[in-house]
């Protein structure tokens, strides 16, 4: 939700005849950002954060983590 705005769920409804899920149709920075997330998440849970929380950081840091990704020339080699 936090890098896509939408759950896996909401993807499969709006695109019912594309095979796999989200993840399979998400770029190289995406994957990269996806990654990182799931382990800030992890460490946001142990420190009990809320879910409500934890959503509002991790799409913080997915927005950062984006520009900083789109605005790094030597990312683009790596197509």
């Amino acid at each position: 939700m936090a890098l896509f705005g939408k759950t896996a769920q909401e993807w499969r409804h709006e695109n019912p005849n594309s095979d796999g899920n989200i993840r399979d149709y998400a770029t190289i920075k995406q994957l990269v950002i996806l990654s990182n997330l799931e382990s800030i998440n992890a460490l946001l849970i142990s420190q009990a954060v809320s879910q409500s929380q934890r959503l509002i950081e991790l799409n913080k840091i997915a927005v950062n983590q984006m520009k900083s990704l789109l605005a790094n020339s030597t990312i683009k080699t790596l197509k």
